[in-house]
Protein backbone atom coordinates (compact mmCIF):
# COMPACT_ATOMS: atom_id res chain seq x y z
CA UNK A 1 0.00 0.00 0.00
CA UNK A 2 1.34 3.45 -0.91
CA UNK A 3 1.65 6.04 1.82
CA UNK A 4 -0.57 9.12 1.86
CA UNK A 5 -0.89 12.10 4.18
CA UNK A 6 -3.57 10.14 6.02
CA UNK A 7 -1.17 7.28 6.73
CA UNK A 8 1.84 9.43 7.71
CA UNK A 9 -0.03 12.14 9.67
CA UNK A 10 0.89 10.80 13.13
CA UNK A 11 4.53 10.21 12.11
CA UNK A 12 4.76 13.72 10.64
CA UNK A 13 3.29 15.39 13.71
CA UNK A 14 5.66 13.46 15.98
CA UNK A 15 8.61 14.44 13.77
CA UNK A 16 7.85 18.16 14.08
CA UNK A 17 7.02 18.03 17.78
CA UNK A 18 10.31 16.27 18.49
CA UNK A 19 12.19 19.11 16.78
CA UNK A 20 13.05 19.23 13.10
CA UNK A 21 15.75 21.74 12.16
CA UNK A 22 14.80 21.63 8.48
CA UNK A 23 11.10 22.20 9.12
CA UNK A 24 11.84 24.97 11.64
CA UNK A 25 14.03 26.59 8.99
CA UNK A 26 11.29 26.32 6.36
CA UNK A 27 8.84 28.01 8.75
CA UNK A 28 11.25 30.82 9.58
CA UNK A 29 12.21 31.69 5.98
CA UNK A 30 8.52 31.85 5.09
CA UNK A 31 7.81 34.18 8.02
CA UNK A 32 10.72 36.40 6.97
CA UNK A 33 8.50 37.58 4.08
CA UNK A 34 5.66 38.73 6.37
CA UNK A 35 5.39 41.68 8.79
CA UNK A 36 6.86 41.09 12.24
CA UNK A 37 3.58 42.25 13.79
CA UNK A 38 0.37 40.84 12.33
CA UNK A 39 -2.12 42.18 14.86
CA UNK A 40 -5.29 43.20 13.05
CA UNK A 41 -4.48 40.99 10.05
CA UNK A 42 -6.30 37.89 8.94
CA UNK A 43 -3.92 35.30 7.47
CA UNK A 44 -4.91 32.13 5.65
CA UNK A 45 -2.43 29.25 5.97
CA UNK A 46 -2.92 26.92 3.01
CA UNK A 47 -1.98 23.27 3.61
CA UNK A 48 -1.34 23.98 7.27
CA UNK A 49 -0.56 20.38 8.24
CA UNK A 50 -0.16 20.10 12.00
CA UNK A 51 -0.07 23.89 12.34
CA UNK A 52 3.63 24.75 12.51
CA UNK A 53 3.18 27.96 10.47
CA UNK A 54 -0.34 28.76 11.68
CA UNK A 55 0.81 28.87 15.31
CA UNK A 56 3.72 31.14 14.38
CA UNK A 57 1.32 33.53 12.61
CA UNK A 58 -0.86 33.67 15.72
CA UNK A 59 2.26 34.34 17.81
CA UNK A 60 2.71 37.50 15.72
CA UNK A 61 -0.85 38.54 16.54
CA UNK A 62 -2.70 37.33 13.44
CA UNK A 63 -6.18 35.92 13.26
CA UNK A 64 -4.90 32.81 11.50
CA UNK A 65 -7.01 30.27 9.64
CA UNK A 66 -5.33 26.98 8.79
CA UNK A 67 -6.81 24.74 6.12
CA UNK A 68 -5.73 21.25 5.15
CA UNK A 69 -7.47 18.36 3.35
CA UNK A 70 -6.19 15.75 5.83
CA UNK A 71 -8.53 15.43 8.85
CA UNK A 72 -5.92 13.71 11.02
CA UNK A 73 -3.46 16.59 10.56
CA UNK A 74 -6.17 19.08 11.51
CA UNK A 75 -6.78 17.02 14.65
CA UNK A 76 -3.08 17.35 15.55
CA UNK A 77 -3.17 21.09 14.83
CA UNK A 78 -6.18 21.67 17.06
CA UNK A 79 -4.64 19.59 19.85
CA UNK A 80 -1.48 21.75 19.80
CA UNK A 81 -3.43 24.94 20.51
CA UNK A 82 -1.67 28.31 20.50
CA UNK A 83 -0.07 30.70 22.97
CA UNK A 84 -1.45 33.72 21.07
CA UNK A 85 -1.70 36.69 21.25
CA UNK A 86 -3.54 36.01 17.99
CA UNK A 87 -6.08 33.28 17.31
CA UNK A 88 -6.21 30.09 15.26
CA UNK A 89 -9.09 28.46 13.43
CA UNK A 90 -8.49 25.13 11.72
CA UNK A 91 -10.67 23.73 8.95
CA UNK A 92 -10.64 20.65 6.75
CA UNK A 93 -10.68 22.13 3.26
CA UNK A 94 -9.20 21.52 -0.18
CA UNK A 95 -6.61 24.14 -1.10
CA UNK A 96 -7.67 23.94 -4.74
CA UNK A 97 -11.20 25.04 -3.78
CA UNK A 98 -11.14 26.82 -0.36
CA UNK A 99 -14.86 26.21 0.00
CA UNK A 100 -14.90 27.39 3.65
CA UNK A 101 -13.13 30.71 2.93
CA UNK A 102 -15.08 33.76 1.78
CA UNK A 103 -14.15 35.95 -1.17
CA UNK A 104 -11.81 38.84 -0.34
CA UNK A 105 -11.61 37.83 3.32
CA UNK A 106 -7.85 37.66 3.94
CA UNK A 107 -4.99 40.10 3.49
CA UNK A 108 -2.25 37.48 3.53
CA UNK A 109 -2.06 33.85 2.48
CA UNK A 110 0.80 31.52 3.31
CA UNK A 111 1.60 28.13 1.81
CA UNK A 112 4.55 26.52 3.54
CA UNK A 113 5.69 23.45 1.58
CA UNK A 114 2.15 22.80 0.42
CA UNK A 115 1.75 24.01 -3.18
CA UNK A 116 4.10 21.19 -4.15
CA UNK A 117 1.40 18.78 -2.96
CA UNK A 118 -1.62 20.24 -4.75
CA UNK A 119 -2.44 18.41 -7.99
CA UNK A 120 -3.75 21.53 -9.76
CA UNK A 121 -1.61 24.65 -9.30
CA UNK A 122 -3.93 26.74 -11.49
CA UNK A 123 -6.92 25.88 -9.32
CA UNK A 124 -5.02 26.59 -6.10
CA UNK A 125 -3.81 30.01 -7.24
CA UNK A 126 -7.26 30.91 -8.57
CA UNK A 127 -8.73 29.99 -5.18
CA UNK A 128 -6.09 32.02 -3.31
CA UNK A 129 -6.68 35.04 -5.55
CA UNK A 130 -10.41 34.81 -4.88
CA UNK A 131 -10.05 34.90 -1.09
CA UNK A 132 -7.39 37.63 -0.97
CA UNK A 133 -8.26 41.29 -0.59
CA UNK A 134 -7.49 43.50 -3.59
CA UNK A 135 -4.03 44.31 -2.24
CA UNK A 136 -3.47 40.97 -0.54
CA UNK A 137 -0.31 38.88 -0.86
CA UNK A 138 0.65 35.22 -1.07
CA UNK A 139 3.89 33.93 0.45
CA UNK A 140 4.82 30.35 -0.33
CA UNK A 141 7.74 27.98 -0.06
CA UNK A 142 8.42 24.78 -1.97
CA UNK A 143 11.32 22.33 -1.96
CA UNK A 144 13.82 23.94 -4.30
CA UNK A 145 12.79 22.62 -7.74
CA UNK A 146 16.37 22.48 -9.01
CA UNK A 147 17.80 20.38 -6.19
CA UNK A 148 14.76 18.41 -5.03
CA UNK A 149 13.62 17.15 -8.44
CA UNK A 150 12.58 13.52 -8.92
CA UNK A 151 15.49 11.10 -8.48
CA UNK A 152 17.88 13.70 -7.07
CA UNK A 153 20.43 12.04 -4.80
CA UNK A 154 23.58 12.54 -2.76
CA UNK A 155 26.91 11.15 -3.93
CA UNK A 156 30.46 11.20 -2.62
CA UNK A 157 32.92 13.05 -4.86
CA UNK A 158 36.54 12.02 -5.38
CA UNK A 159 37.72 14.56 -2.80
CA UNK A 160 35.50 12.98 -0.16
CA UNK A 161 32.87 15.72 -0.16
CA UNK A 162 29.20 14.87 -0.55
CA UNK A 163 27.58 16.47 -3.58
CA UNK A 164 24.02 16.74 -4.86
CA UNK A 165 23.16 14.92 -8.06
CA UNK A 166 20.43 16.89 -9.82
CA UNK A 167 17.42 14.77 -10.74
CA UNK A 168 14.95 14.88 -13.61
CA UNK A 169 14.33 18.60 -13.41
CA UNK A 170 12.16 18.86 -16.53
CA UNK A 171 10.02 15.85 -15.62
CA UNK A 172 7.05 17.68 -14.16
CA UNK A 173 4.30 15.75 -12.43
CA UNK A 174 3.57 13.48 -9.51
CA UNK A 175 6.32 11.38 -8.01
CA UNK A 176 6.87 9.49 -4.78
CA UNK A 177 10.07 9.10 -2.76
CA UNK A 178 11.18 5.58 -1.90
CA UNK A 179 12.83 6.83 1.31
CA UNK A 180 10.76 5.41 4.19
CA UNK A 181 11.68 8.41 6.37
CA UNK A 182 10.91 11.10 3.80
CA UNK A 183 7.76 13.23 3.80
CA UNK A 184 7.57 12.85 0.04
CA UNK A 185 6.90 9.14 0.33
CA UNK A 186 3.30 10.44 0.50
CA UNK A 187 3.78 11.98 -2.95
CA UNK A 188 4.88 15.30 -4.38
CA UNK A 189 4.11 17.38 -7.49
CA UNK A 190 7.34 18.48 -9.12
CA UNK A 191 7.22 21.73 -11.10
CA UNK A 192 9.95 23.85 -12.62
CA UNK A 193 10.78 27.37 -11.49
CA UNK A 194 9.29 28.77 -14.68
CA UNK A 195 6.01 26.94 -14.09
CA UNK A 196 5.59 28.46 -10.64
CA UNK A 197 6.41 31.98 -11.84
CA UNK A 198 4.42 31.94 -15.06
CA UNK A 199 1.39 30.44 -13.32
CA UNK A 200 1.50 33.24 -10.76
CA UNK A 201 1.58 35.77 -13.60
CA UNK A 202 -1.30 34.05 -15.40
CA UNK A 203 -3.49 34.40 -12.31
CA UNK A 204 -2.78 38.08 -11.81
CA UNK A 205 -0.03 38.01 -9.20
CA UNK A 206 2.94 40.38 -9.27
CA UNK A 207 6.09 38.75 -7.89
CA UNK A 208 7.69 40.97 -5.24
CA UNK A 209 10.42 38.73 -3.83
CA UNK A 210 12.14 35.46 -4.68
CA UNK A 211 14.63 34.05 -2.18
CA UNK A 212 16.79 30.92 -1.94
CA UNK A 213 17.85 30.97 1.72
CA UNK A 214 21.08 29.27 2.72
CA UNK A 215 20.59 26.58 5.37
CA UNK A 216 21.23 27.52 8.97
CA UNK A 217 23.96 26.10 11.18
CA UNK A 218 21.27 24.01 12.90
CA UNK A 219 20.31 22.42 9.58
CA UNK A 220 23.87 21.69 8.47
CA UNK A 221 24.75 20.30 11.90
CA UNK A 222 22.13 17.62 11.30
CA UNK A 223 22.71 17.29 7.56
CA UNK A 224 26.23 18.55 6.69
CA UNK A 225 25.75 17.71 3.00
CA UNK A 226 23.22 20.54 2.71
CA UNK A 227 25.84 23.27 3.24
CA UNK A 228 26.02 25.49 0.17
CA UNK A 229 22.65 24.49 -1.32
CA UNK A 230 19.27 26.20 -0.72
CA UNK A 231 16.75 23.52 0.27
CA UNK A 232 13.78 25.79 -0.41
CA UNK A 233 12.49 28.39 -2.83
CA UNK A 234 10.44 31.18 -1.22
CA UNK A 235 8.23 33.57 -3.20
CA UNK A 236 6.14 36.58 -2.18
CA UNK A 237 3.56 37.73 -4.74
CA UNK A 238 0.91 40.47 -4.56
CA UNK A 239 -2.59 40.22 -6.02
CA UNK A 240 -2.19 42.67 -8.90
Amino acid sequence: MSDSWDTIADWYADLLRAGSALNDFSRDVLLDQLPEVLSGHHVLDLGCGEGIVTRALAARGAAATGVDPTPRLIEHARAAGTDGPGTVDYRVDDGCVLETVADGSTGWATAGLSLNHVPDLDAALAAVRRVLTRSGSLVFSVPHPCFEAPHAAWTQAGDGTVRRVVGDYLAEGFWRSDNPQAVRRAGNEHRTLSTYLTTLHRHGFAVEAVTEPAPTAQVTARQPQRAGLPPFLVVRARRD
